[in-house]
């Protein structure tokens, strides 16, 4: 009918052909347009740079998020048996070293003396006050040191702070600075001493108050229980661990005041290995937080001023793990952004066309009122 075969040609040959390759064209979700009928601009040009750019940085994001990878808390109730508990202590007094009594009173009902086993070295309190010893000092309540203290809440900032600086050497307290001709009005006393691990009373008194003891009773106008905590922590000693009476300063113009401090001690594992942190790994590492309140008053001239620190041993384990997501999980969400962004930002530039053309249309159809330069209606008014 259409004269295909009086020429010898079937018209078969000029559709699709068929098969099962052909049938699958039916459930291409991509349909493709030839490029004889797209059309590029320079607005859609700056449109996919800005798209690529947006998901680089996105990405980049996602990337940087999984390398840190993220923090989980697990309390648990300690395990083991622990007997014993280091405590480390940095203090300033300005008071003669001769004349401070240091003790530890534990709930089992051991005393330790203290004073004998801590380092006691003369020095000058203006040397501590005016952070000439490389540190600031700052009042308890004032909140000072907060961002610095938060950072030592993180496994990896712990981690890296002991790790990088501790070097597998013995940790040592800092050196007293000279005196270098100033006086010696005060009294540093540092170093770490083993006690229970129970509830226990730390204290600085004054030579002859608060023990019955033989010797002359000081002369109350030789009180001066102001102090600089230079450093206070509970487990190992690490120096560079700010804990939250570390750096601390002070005073009273009284010679009968009575600083009380209540620490309450948790054991924390810092760890990047959850599962089954190992103490002796570089990824793990041992220590005790503490939160602390101070009831700090004046008192009569017959209770016993002095410095005293309450603590108490939670029987708890908290413990801080960093873990990070597999390399499929990170792969799956950087896609996912790939993908949102393309797809969002083909969504806005389709709409912004949309509008452009919607805004001309009428920008056109408000000037199609005039026929030859006249609106519609002003023959009738001639």
């Amino acid at each position: 009918m259409n004269g295909f075969a009086d020429h010898g040609l079937d018209e078969s040959a000029f559709g699709e052909k068929g098969g099962f390759t052909e049938g699958l064209r039916t459930f291409d979700a991509f349909p493709k347009t030839k490029p004889t009928y797209t059309r590029r601009s320079s607005t859609g040009g700056y449109t996919t740079l800005a798209l690529i750019l947006i998901s680089a940085f996105l990405s980049v994001s996602e990337f940087t998020q999984w390398y840190r990878g993220h923090e989980n808390q697990h309390f648990s109730v300690e395990k083991g048996v622990s007997h014993t508990l280091q405590i480390n202590l940095d203090i300033v007094v300005p008071m003669k070293c001769s004349d401070l009594h240091i003790n530890v009173q534990d709930a089992s009902g051991d005393r330790i003396l203290a004073g004998d086993l801590l380092k006691r070295e003369p020095t000058n309190w203006g040397q501590w006050i005016d952070g000439k010893n490389g540190q600031r000092v700052h009042a308890l309540d004032s909140g000072a040191m907060e961002g610095e203290r938060e950072e030592d809440t993180h496994v990896g900032h712990v981690l890296g702070e002991v790790g990088g600086r501790a070097g597998g050497k013995r940790r040592l307290f800092a050196k007293t600075p000279k005196l270098r001709g100033a006086a010696s009005d005060s009294c540093r006393v540092f170093g770490s001493i083993e006690g229970n691990k129970v509830q226990g009373d730390f204290h600085i008194t004054a030579r002859g108050h608060g023990y019955m003891e033989f010797g002359e009773h000081l002369d109350h106008s030789a009180f001066n229980f102001s102090h600089i905590i230079n450093e206070l922590s509970f487990g190992p000693f690490y120096p560079t661990l700010l804990n939250p009476l570390d750096r601390t300063l002070a005073t009273t113009p009284s010679h009968f005041f009575k600083y009380q401090y209540y620490l309450s001690v948790v054991p924390t594992i810092y760890t990047r290995t959850p599962t089954s942190p190992d103490l002796t790994s570089s990824n793990t590492i041992f220590t005790n937080q503490y939160a602390v309140t101070s009831q700090s008053h004046m008192v009569g001239e017959q209770a016993i001023p002095g410095i005293f620190f309450k603590f108490d041993i939670e029987p708890i384990l908290l413990t801080i793990s960093e873990e990070r997501g597999s390399l499929l999980t990170l792969v799956v969400r950087v896609v996912n952004v790939v993908s949102g962004v393309l797809v969002g930002g083909g969504w806005c530039y389709q709409l912004m066309g949309w509008a452009g053309e919607i805004w001309g249309w009428r920008g056109r159809k408000g000037g199609e009122g005039v026929l030859h330069g006249r609106e519609y209606g002003s023959d009738a008014e001639e």
